[in-house]
């Protein structure tokens, strides 16, 4: 039997997992639809300039990478996620079906927005979603690099975020 796990990404995992993977598929999860509704208070902002960092959210759909882990890191791996991602406990860590690009559906480890934590920022106008990311820093560094770098990643590999586009645009644009 294969005890390997799956994980999906949608924000920096798609760009810096930081783990060891047997491989990383394109995949879509239903259900939930990534969105800049987390307030960092550690890697993108501050406690007392707080950043925007993306969870799924309830509705629509999330296209993202699916990363296959081995049965001897899965530990490890499980591990290294809840540090990194578990810091304030803002995600519910969650198993749920994901389908690949090749029209398999597999169940995928998974964080979701806690919609009832404090830092959840769900429904922020554009504008104060737009200068929060503008403004905000943390120990991974600038907010706006973590948007910009979430974008390149999908652009790259085909996959158009209409509303993440949006954001960037306003983002790179000068403020009147």
């Amino acid at each position: 039997m294969d005890a390997s796990i799956w994980v999906f990404g949608y924000g920096s995992l798609m760009w810096n997992p930081g783990f060891p993977y047997l491989r990383a598929v394109q995949a879509r999860m239903h259900g939930v639809r990534r969105a800049l509704c987390i307030r960092s208070t550690h890697y993108r902002g501050t406690p007392k300039n707080p950043g925007l960092v993306f969870g799924l959210d309830r509705g629509g759909s999330c296209h993202g990478v699916a990363f296959e882990v081995a049965e001897a890191d899965r530990e490890a791996v499980i591990a290294y996620l809840r540090a990194r991602e578990q810091i304030s406990m803002v995600y519910h860590e969650v198993v749920r079906p994901v389908r690949l690009a090749s029209g398999e559906t597999v169940g995928a480890l998974v964080y979701v927005a806690n919609q009832a934590h404090e830092q959840y920022a769900g429904g922020l106008d554009f504008e104060e979603m737009l200068a929060i990311i503008r403004q905000s820093s943390g120990a991974m560094g600038p907010n706006v690099d973590y948007v910009t770098a979430t974008l390149k990643r999908l652009q790259d590999m085909g996959i158009r975020d209409r509303s993440l586009e949006r954001v960037v645009l306003a983002l790179m644009t000068p403020s009147l």
